[in-house]
């Protein structure tokens, strides 16, 4: 998927001369965490976000810091922190520079951005042109339709056994030998010895995925190679 398939197209945004308490208004009124800058030729020029609003001066979290740490810091830098935390233009408070992606970009690109920079969004342009949104919000509701429908089920217990054994092949380093599966009226359980606690949930995770799975019974006995010590399935694990 791309940029395009699951962004917003329906952006709200503000001028860098709107006055701060009408920007403020707009992303309440939408129930938004930020606002698109854009100048009078619509191009992005910012982002003004929940971020860039939390040290102000009328909330009393404007930053304070001991006088040596000031002298260090140097007059610009808080020149630059007076500036935002008194402001009262969208331009004053925003932050400029703005990250952005194209239309083709693909998700996982912008996946990659959000977790590298520690954004939560990134407008979408087409050439210079403002053509949407792209937030977490909107992954979470392509993954919501991306995931299987809970009504989609196996044909018999033979059939969602095959599936779970083609699914930990696919994988590539999930544990094979020395692993059972079998499955009755929908539930799945797994037997065997594995050599690392995390394969314990990555095995489960594997079944629950299956359609048709009810539940996942984990029998699973842990040895670690190490010690060779011996951790078996909790009794509430067993039956989940």
């Amino acid at each position: 998927m791309n940029a395009a398939d699951v962004m917003t197209r329906s952006v709200i945004t503000a001028r860098p001369e709107t006055p701060l308490v009408e920007a403020i208004k707009r992303m309440l009124d939408h129930g938004i965490s930020g606002l698109v800058v854009v100048d009078e030729k619509e191009r992005v020029i910012g982002i003004l976000s929940e971020g860039d609003l939390l040290r102000r001066a009328e909330t009393a979290t404007e930053r304070r810091r001991p006088r040596w740490l000031e002298f260090l810091l140097g007059a610009g830098r808080l020149a630059d922190e007076f500036v935002r935390a008194h402001g009262r233009t969208v331009e004053e408070v925003m932050t400029p520079g703005v990250i952005t992606v194209a239309e083709d970009t693909p998700l996982e690109n912008v996946v990659n951005l959000f977790e590298e920079r520690h954004i939560k969004r990134v407008p979408v342009l087409r050439g210079d042109k403002l053509v949407g949104i792209l937030s977490r919000a909107d992954l979470l509701r392509a993954l919501l339709r991306a995931l299987p429908p809970e009504a989609e089920v196996a044909s018999d217990d033979e059939a969602i056994r095959e599936r779970i054994l083609s699914e930990i092949a696919k994988t590539g380093w999930l544990p094979r030998e020395g692993i059972s599966i079998s499955v009755r009226d929908g539930i799945v359980a797994l037997d065997g010895v594995i050599l690392d606690g995390k394969e314990r949930d990555a095995l489960r995770v594997v079944a629950e995925n299956v359609p048709g799975v009810k539940a996942v019974r984990d029998h699973l006995v842990w040895i670690e190679p190490v010690s060779g010590s011996i951790v078996e399935s909790k009794p509430d694990e067993r039956e989940a």
